[in-house]
C-alpha cells in the first residue's frame, strides 16, 4: 500500500513564498516573471496590477509594466475565471481563452438576453447581439484602437439601451454596448488595448485580438485549456484541493477531475484532513525561510488564491473578506495575513493589525509601509473592494 505524502500548513506557507515571489531571496526579474509566477494578476481594480507587481519585483515602477502592457504586448489584459479580468503572458493567455472563454461568452450573452427580451425597443434580441458583435469586429479590423464610447458613437448597431430594474431606486437606463464589449472580450474577439488614464486608473481602448497580438491567437479547445491552466495553477499554488480549483478556475468538478486524471499529478494529506494535489515531480519540501512582512492589495493573486484558505488567513476571514469574497488590502508576516492596510489621505500608509505579532515583524511592515508610501508618492489609488476593517474605521 502507498503512503499518502502529507503537506504540513507551515510548508504550504513556504511554497506560496518560493513560487509568488515574495521573500527577498525569491523576488522577482521581471514584469513577466511576477505575472508568470501566479498564473495571472487580477486586474478589476486598476492598481492591483501595479501594487502586486510592487510587492515582488525590486526596483518596479510603473512604466516597467506599461511597457509590457502596451508596447511590448507581452502581457494581456483579459476577462477570464469566474468572469473576473485579469493580465495574463501571452503563454497562457490563449489557455484561459479556450478553457474559460466559450462559458463566460455564453454567461454574457444569457443575461443580455434576458434584459434584451424585457425590453420594447429590441424585436429580435438574438441579431442584435449579433449585428453589433459584426459592426465592432468590422471597425476594428484595421488596426484601431477606440474606446467604448467611440464604438457607440460610430456604430448605431451598439448603441442600444434597456431599463434595469424600473421603478426601484437602484434601477435606471443601462448601456448594452459595453456588454457586448465584454462578451467579445470572453470570447477573445477584442482585447483592451491602450490605456487613457493614469496606471491606477481604467479607461482602456479596444483592438482586435489579433491586431493587438500581431498574429492570431492560438485555438485552444476547452479541455485542453483546463488541463494547462489547472497545471499551472497546482505548480504555482500547490498543494491546492478539489474545491479550490473549481472555485479559482470557475469551472465544475467534472470538468476538473477529468483535466486532473490527464495530469502527472498526486493527492497529498493537508493539516486539515482534505487531500490537495501537487505535481508528481514537486514533492520534496521548498527551504524554509527566514520570516519577513510584505502588504498586498486588494485582489492579489496570493490572497484570492484558494477557497479553502485557513492555512494562511486563519480566523481573520470575516476582517478582510468582504461578503462577496473580495480579499481587501493585507498584511502578511511569516506566510500568513495578520492584518491590513490602508492609505491615509496625506500619503501615509495606516497598518492595521489583526493579532499580536513579534516587535521584528512590527518593524519590518512598518518599513514595508513607508517604503509604499514613498513609492506611490502624490497617487492615492482608490480601493474598489475595501475589507471590512477599513469601513468599521472609517
Amino acid at each position: 500500500m502507498t503512503l499518502r505524502t502529507s503537506v504540513s500548513d507551515a510548508q504550504r506557507r513556504t511554497r506560496l513564498l518560493h513560487r509568488h515571489r515574495l521573500h527577498s531571496t525569491t523576488a522577482a526579474e521581471s514584469v513577466t516573471d511576477v505575472v508568470a509566477s501566479v498564473v495571472a494578476l487580477h486586474a478589476t481594480t486598476a492598481s492591483t496590477v501595479y501594487l502586486s507587481t510592487w510587492a515582488r519585483l525590486p526596483g518596479f515602477g510603473p512604466a516597467d509594466l506599461e511597457t509590457a502592457l502596451y508596447e511590448d504586448r507581452s502581457l494581456i489584459r483579459q476577462l477570464a475565471m469566474r468572469r473576473t479580468l485579469f493580465v495574463f503572458d501571452r503563454a497562457a493567455l490563449p489557455d484561459a481563452i479556450g478553457a474559460v472563454g466559450p462559458r463566460v461568452t455564453a454567461s454574457e450573452r444569457t443575461n443580455m438576453l434576458r434584459d434584451l427580451r424585457r425590453s420594447p425597443d429590441f424585436d429580435d434580441p438574438d441579431g442584435w447581439i449579433d449585428t453589433a458583435r459584426a459592426a465592432v469586429r468590422d471597425e476594428l479590423a484595421g488596426g484601431g484602437a477606440l474606446t467604448s464610447r467611440q464604438l457607440r458613437e460610430r456604430l448605431p448597431d451598439l448603441d442600444g439601451y434597456v431599463e434595469i430594474s424600473p421603478g426601484k431606486s437602484y434601477g435606471g437606463r443601462s448601456p448594452m454596448g459595453p456588454r457586448v464589449l465584454n462578451m467579445m472580450s470572453a470570447a477573445g474577439d477584442i482585447v483592451r488595448g491602450p490605456n487613457a488614464a493614469g496606471w491606477h486608473l481604467s479607461r482602456p481602448a479596444w483592438s482586435a485580438m489579433g491586431e493587438w497580438l500581431g498574429e492570431p491567437l492560438a485555438p485552444v479547445d476547452v479541455a485542453d485549456g483546463h488541463r494547462r491552466l489547472i497545471e499551472r495553477y497546482v505548480r504555482a499554488f500547490g498543494p491546492v484541493t478539489e474545491t479550490d480549483i473549481v472555485w479559482w478556475l470557475g469551472s465544475t468538478k467534472t470538468a476538473v477531475r477529468s483535466a486532473l486524471a490527464d495530469l502527472d499529478v498526486v493527492e497529498v494529506t493537508l493539516d486539515s484532513g482534505e487531500i490537495g494535489y501537487l505535481g508528481a515531480d514537486d514533492l520534496d519540501p521548498l527551504d524554509e525561510l527566514p520570516p519577513e512582512g510584505f502588504l498586498l492589495p486588494e485582489l492579489d493573486p496570493t490572497t484570492m488564491g484558494h477557497k479553502q484558505r485557513d492555512f494562511y488567513l486563519g480566523a481573520h476571514g470575516a476582517h478582510v473578506f468582504d461578503s462577496n469574497g473580495n480579499g481587501g488590502q493585507t498584511a502578511w508576516w511569516d506566510g500568513r495575513i495578520v492584518g491590513g492596510w490602508r492609505q491615509l489621505t496625506g500619503g501615509e500608509i495606516e497598518l492595521h493589525l489583526l493579532e499580536s505579532v513579534p516587535a521584528s515583524a512590527q518593524r519590518d511592515l512598518r518599513r514595508r509601509a513607508d517604503a509604499l508610501a514613498e513609492w506611490l508618492g502624490e497617487v492615492r489609488p482608490s480601493p474598489g473592494y475595501p475589507a471590512p476593517f477599513m469601513k468599521v474605521r472609517g
